[in-house]
Parts: C-alpha cells; sequence; structure tokens
C-alpha cells in the first residue's frame, strides 16, 4: 500500500497595517503528514515547518483574511517549496514509515570473546 499524505495548516500569523485595511498572513505553521497500512497497522509521521509570506492587500490576487481555507494556504505554501521541495517532505516521510515498517538493523557491540 501506498503512503497518504496531508498537507494542514496549524496556525497563521496575521497583520493589520491600518483598521480599514483588512488582515493579511504574513506566517503560517504547517504540517505534512504521512499515514500507510502494512499488515493491519498503521503507521505515521510528519513533518512541522513555519512559511513567511510577503502579501500585500493592495495585491491583485489579494485574498481577505475571512475567505481563505486550508487549501489556498497549502497551495501558497507548497509553491514556495516548489514541486522539489514537495516531493522532499514527502520522501522523507515515506523513508520514515519504511524505517518503521521494516526497522533497519544496525550494528552494536559485544565483548570480546577472548575477554
Amino acid at each position: 500500500m501506498a503512503v497518504t499524505y496531508t498537507w494542514q495548516v496549524t496556525q497563521m500569523w496575521v497583520l493589520d497595517t491600518d483598521p480599514a485595511t483588512p488582515e493579511f498572513v504574513v506566517q503560517a505553521a504547517y504540517v505534512c503528514a504521512g499515514e500507510e497500512t502494512s499488515g493491519g497497522v498503521v503507521y505515521t509521521s510528519e513533518i512541522q515547518n513555519t512559511a513567511f509570506f510577503e502579501m500585500k492587500p493592495d495585491e491583485p490576487d489579494f485574498i481577505p483574511y475571512a475567505d481563505l481555507t486550508n487549501e489556498i494556504v497549502i497551495g501558497w505554501i507548497q509553491a514556495q517549496l516548489g514541486t522539489s521541495g514537495v516531493e522532499n517532505y514527502e520522501y522523507c516521510i515515506a523513508d520514515q514509515i519504511a524505517a518503521k515498517i521494516n526497522p533497519p538493523v544496525t550494528p552494536h557491540t559485544e565483548p570480546l570473546p577472548w575477554a
């Protein structure tokens, strides 16, 4: 089975430059989470981070704070990360889950047999 990814905004910081100006987002905390079921067990992993924005209320594509959705803000975040950045996040999560499903064998020390 494949990893299912979920991107979620967990918090946003806004700035008001004028009481008549709508709030605009300058920072957003987010999490990219992955989930995979293997052998009837659900394995998960996530990465949390924060993105910073330089949105201005006078830009033509400005969206008022009240009209924002998780999908819109995640779109901004993923645009900042770029395709390779999004793929890197998801690859790291998939790798962490794979390590949980099949833990790597690591060497350890043993007392010398002649000691």
